[in-house]
């Protein structure tokens, strides 16, 4: 079965850095697109930033700056660096793949907590 495993989530003072990863393990045709997004209690997934194939990247204006969505195609692997992180950033931060054209697959989710 195809999965997404994250990692590098945790706690972080603000104006720290954190490094998000995940990996994608199973069977793949092919990767159209990765990216991240992130939940907070009481509201709505959103979108933090996404990457082609192509490396065409998108980000949402809260973290246009600050944060960097880098991907290998190789590896399988995508990469969010977070920068300047402030406490409004404070999220479960979900991975996301569309593979095949039409599949999207979704990470269980890490917890980032950043204090002030």
């Amino acid at each position: 079965q195809v999965r997404l495993v994250e990692s590098g989530g945790g706690l972080v003072q603000a104006g720290g850095s954190l490094r998000l990863s995940c990996a994608v393990s199973g069977s793949i045709f092919r990767i159209n697109a990765m990216g991240w997004y992130r939940q907070v209690p009481g509201k709505e997934r959103e979108l933090v930033a996404d990457i082609t194939r192509d490396g065409v990247t998108n980000y949402a204006d809260s973290v246009k700056g600050r944060f960097t969505i880098s991907g290998d195609n190789a590896k399988k692997t995508v990469y969010l660096q977070m920068n300047s992180l402030k406490p409004e950033d404070t999220a479960v931060y979900y991975c996301w793949m569309k593979s095949n054209g039409f599949l999207s697959s979704w990470g269980q989710g890490t917890q980032v907590t950043i204090s002030s």
